[in-house]
């Protein structure tokens, strides 16, 4: 099996992801978080025949200023769903932690290592864990809380000896995953040509209609889409020219 190469000759230049993976689970907060970080990708994977599932630490029921969290909660969800069926993405999984003050630990460790060894994937796919996002842009806590964790839950659910429980739970050890890929890195070292996904990236992050018409007075089309094409148009002079989504790469 081919390795990723390393960036040891054009730290510049972003390389393409790996392809030699079959299935990939997507660990993110909030919804929203995938169509807004690299969903263009996944339509070129499930096109291909690849098997992506979504688990969401939190339901987004603190995420509209206007909606009560019971009824928001519901909503989010339910755009979620009708979000990840726009990319080809069946399984949408839900843990539960609270929104806005998702806490790093071992329980939100236990809960990602138990998903990854229900699914068992290759490819781990995050968001940005860093404090910020390049420069004075400050991250979320909750970015930053499930995004260690999933790096640090990729290795906890190989071991046998970390969280115990799980193996009596019927959860067997899973140590196949080969890589995470964090997505909205300041540092990010591979990418996909987001070519073939961008218009259905578009309708997907349009499905979160009742978030963004919360957070902009902009159409909702027309937000939705200046973002996303503004952000891979923006790695294109590191790959080639071509428009991508880019990911930052830990191997495992």
């Amino acid at each position: 099996m081919t390795e990723p190469k390393t960036q040891t000759t054009a730290p510049d230049q972003l390389l393409p992801m790996p392809e030699d993976w079959q299935r990939a689970l997507a660990v993110v907060a909030h919804p929203d978080d995938l169509e807004y970080g690299c969903s263009a990708a996944i339509v070129g994977w499930t096109d291909g025949g690849r098997d992506i599932a979504y688990v969401l630490a939190t339901r987004g029921e603190a995420g509209i200023d206007t909606l009560e969290p019971e009824k928001c909660g519901p909503l989010r969800e339910q755009e979620q769903r009708a979000s990840a069926a726009v990319v080809g993405v069946d399984t949408v999984e839900f843990l539960d932690h609270k929104d806005g003050v998702v806490e790093y630990g071992t329980a939100l460790r236990r809960d990602i290592a138990a998903a990854i060894r229900r699914h068992r994937p290759e490819l781990v796919i995050t968001l940005n864990h860093r404090d910020t996002w390049g420069g004075v842009a400050w991250n979320t806590p909750d970015h930053v809380a499930v995004g260690r964790a999933t790096l640090d839950a990729a290795a906890d659910a190989g071991n046998r000896w970390i969280f115990p429980e799980l193996v009596e739970q019927g959860l067997d050890p899973w140590n196949g995953v080969r890589w995470v890929a964090v997505a909205g890195s300041s540092s990010p070292t591979h990418a996909v040509d987001a070519t073939p996904g961008i218009e259905r990236a578009v309708r997907s992050l349009l499905e979160h209609r009742t978030y963004i018409e919360g957070l902009t007075d902009e159409d909702p089309e027309a937000y939705c889409r200046s973002f996303l094409t503004g952000n891979v148009q923006a790695a294109a002079e590191r790959f080639g020219g071509t428009p991508a989504v880019p990911f930052e790469l830990f191997s495992r």
